[in-house]
């Protein structure tokens, strides 16, 4: 993998974007609860606007990306975010900023969002070997949990220093990173077939679902990542909500605590690969989320004082067996799927799985004001590991390994 050029351009450009992004995970409602004084509700509605695109869009997305380059989408997308997030400095730097903008570009980011991650996965086994997929997905997924346990430290300094609008100009400059870091690669995928003339959009969006929903292994895993996510959903709403106001974490440390966490995320990407060949590829689906990210819930005990470590401990036992799980299933589904499928497959799968985050934020949010922000955590933790059990219920139980890739022939320009 490290004499891989191409591999590494795009695991380099998404490195800093992951890493902007978390700033701006950081940053975003920071900016909404301390510079706009924005309440429980509206924290838990901008939460579920970033994420509201998963459900609207992402099936159109699919059929998109099986009809065009994906290396094309992936920079217009980038682009746009480069452009949205900007203007959030802009604005306040003007005194202009309100939180009908603060969703509307939540709103437009998370769209460009869609596009690019279901362009990116489907691009990825075009990009390397058949065998190398797991390698790789674990290689990025080391950049993800790198970019939670940097970007989180880097965006509370950056909010104590220049203030959370300023912040989020480090995302959106990342993304002008990724878009050279892609104009960079040199490997092109197959030239995807021309659809049908009289083939309707509606049929090629919705044959990637009805694969994904026919397969008795596929529906399982999204059933069990749809609803770890709709926890997951309610839980990250609450975050910034109950570091300031119940442990009464100073804001400029707060991407301090969150960021403990991200060290699980770092280890489980890096020892995927290797955990995966000793348990078996296929068993560690269900045993990650399952059984080693059960402890996660004691994040919900933490009170003022020393105990608010129990907030980055918890959340490094989530990180590692969410990124464990991730890297595993994500492998499965592009073993599983014939190429001409992939981006459909993808846009399905993330359709139904992050299209339960705006809900989780919504439910997060209405909970959290209803019964307190601190009973609500226990369920959202609780119920992000209790998913496992879908997998656990399933054919994939019986299983050690998942079959190889189907190979695809990737061209370099000369």
């Amino acid at each position: 993998m490290w004499r891989q050029r191409d591999f590494l351009l795009l695991w380099g450009g998404q490195t800093v974007s992951e890493m902007g992004a978390a700033v701006t995970q950081i940053a975003l409602p920071l900016l909404a609860v301390v510079a706009l004084d924005a309440s429980t509700l509206e924290v838990g509605l901008l939460s579920a606007a970033t994420t509201l695109a998963f459900a609207v869009v992402t099936l159109p997305a699919g059929a998109v990306v099986d009809r065009r380059p994906r290396r094309s989408i992936m920079i217009v997308t980038d682009l746009l975010r480069l452009l949205l997030l900007g203007s959030i400095p802009v604005a306040a730097a003007l005194d202009l900023l309100t939180m009908g903008q603060l969703y509307v570009v939540a709103v437009a980011a998370g769209v460009c969002t869609v596009v690019f991650d279901v362009a990116y996965q489907s691009y990825l086994p075009s990009l390397v070997r058949a065998e190398d997929l797991l390698a790789a997905n674990g290689r990025l997924g080391t950049t993800q949990g790198f970019a939670n346990l940097a970007g989180p430290s880097l965006g509370g300094g950056l909010v104590g220093v220049l203030g959370a609008a300023s912040a989020i100009t480090v995302d959106a400059l990342s993304f002008g990173v990724s878009v050279l870091s892609v104009l960079g690669i040199r490997t092109r995928e197959p030239a995807p077939p021309p659809p049908p003339a009289d083939e309707p959009l509606r049929r090629r969006v919705t044959e990637g679902l009805r694969f994904v929903l026919r397969h008795p292994i596929l529906r399982k895993v999204v059933a069990c990542t749809g609803t770890s996510n709709l926890f997951s959903g309610m839980a990250s709403a609450l975050w910034m909500v109950f570091l300031v106001r119940e442990l009464h974490v100073r804001p400029a440390f707060t991407g301090l605590v969150m960021a403990g966490g991200a060290i699980g995320g770092i280890l489980g990407g890096a020892l995927a690969g290797r955990l995966a060949g000793r348990i078996g590829s296929a068993r560690i689906i269900w045993l990650s989320i399952l059984v080693l990210g059960a402890p996660q819930c004691v994040a919900a005990a933490a009170r003022p004082g020393w105990s608010v470590l129990l907030v980055p401990l918890g959340m490094a036992v989530g990180y590692f067996a969410a990124m464990l799980y991730n890297v595993a299933q994500i492998s499965y589904r592009q073993s599983v799927t014939p190429p001409e499928l992939m981006g459909r497959m993808n846009a399905a799968v993330r359709w139904i799985v992050w299209g339960t985050l705006p809900l989780g934020g919504l439910l997060g949010g209405t909970l959290g004001t209803l019964i307190g922000v601190r009973p609500t955590l226990w369920i959202a933790l609780l119920g992000t590991s209790a998913a496992g059990l879908f997998v656990l219920l399933s054919p994939l139980r019986r299983m050690r390994d998942v079959p190889p890739a189907p190979t695809l022939a990737p061209t370099v320009e000369a």
